[in-house]
């Protein structure tokens, strides 16, 4: 059997950032040969993190990128099974190196996955790699991506932890003629709106007809509950219904910067303030886990199962 030596054991550590005793054990199954070695524990780590996908990976972060242009930004959610792990700095460097390589791709994170990542792997073997060396299961959630043929996109990340990533992520895609400081300036602003109202829709036109009608149904029976007149009930429905808008709708919430103006009355006034008309397009607002179900754990059964399976 080769000798294994304490050098050889730590350049196989550098090489794939294993633990000590799997570095040792993978030059002793391998009688010495460091490629060889470096394989046996790529394969190990696959198959650990294989096993580790059956976990919830419900914290992680948010990140945001924009082109040097301006016009076009993109959000990325990238999950990791405790916050601890999103506070590592590998998993932050290709969070947001991962977020930069969404703005060339679409929304599908299948295919951003797919990607190259500019380590000769792709951004999934490179995330399967990590998730190998920390040892917690980590997954690509939800990408998406917005464009501007004139004006820009803007950003806002909420709970930062470095620059671009944090726990909620906001693009603002405004379409103007108007210079690029003012508008990032207003665009800033509105995606902080966005990131503490959480809008569910750009304006009336886009609210989904189903959610609309299940609302008005409800209104109304709330109101025929008064024993008004139908007339009286139909005019009280309007303005219930338009109550509605200012709840859910982006343009027609009240901006919570001065908690008066409405946005469409913000934007309105801003167009005549920079000599544009400023047009907000569309916008994106990721929050970290949102609709995942954490897994509650019994950290008794836990500690069963583990002294049962020793």
């Amino acid at each position: 059997m080769a000798d294994i030596t304490a050098s050889m054991v730590k350049e196989l550590r550098e090489k794939t950032g294993a633990g000590m005793m799997d570095a040792k054990n993978a030059l002793v199954e391998n009688k010495g040969d460091m490629e060889a070695s470096v394989d046996w524990l790529r394969k190990k780590g696959l198959a650990k993190a294989a096993k580790k996908s059956g976990r919830t990976a419900a914290e992680g972060l948010v990140g945001v990128a924009v082109t040097a242009d301006g016009k076009t930004g993109a959000l990325l959610e990238v999950n990791s099974e405790t916050d601890f792990v999103a506070r590592n700095e590998q998993f932050q460097t290709f969070a947001k190196n991962a977020s930069k390589l969404a703005l060339s791709g679409n929304d599908d994170i299948a295919a951003l996955g797919a990607s190259a990542y500019g380590n000769g792997k792709t951004v999934q073997e490179t995330l399967t790699e990590l998730i190998a060396t920390i040892g917690e299961n980590m997954s690509l959630r939800r990408v998406s991506k917005l464009s501007v043929s004139q004006g820009c996109v803007c950003t806002y990340v909420h709970n930062a932890v470095s620059p671009d990533l944090g726990k909620i992520g906001v693009l603002v895609a405004l379409e103007s003629a108007a210079s690029a400081d003012k508008l990032q300036t207003l665009g800033k602003q509105l995606a902080m709106h966005i990131a503490a109202a959480n809008p569910e829709f750009l304006d009336s036109s886009s609210v989904d007809p189903t959610a609309l009608e299940r609302e008005k149904n409800v209104l109304r029976e709330q109101a025929a509950a008064s024993g008004k007149p139908a007339e009286i009930i139909e005019k009280m429905l309007t303005g219930r219904v338009q109550k509605f808008y200012e709840e859910v709708c982006l343009v027609e919430q009240t901006f919570i910067m001065d908690g008066e103006t409405r946005i469409k009355d913000l934007l309105e006034k801003s167009g005549k303030e920079f000599g544009a008309p400023v047009k907000l397009a569309s916008y994106k607002r990721f929050q970290l886990g949102e609709g995942i179900e954490k897994e509650e754990t019994d950290f008794a059964a836990e500690v069963a199962a583990a002294v049962g399976a020793a």
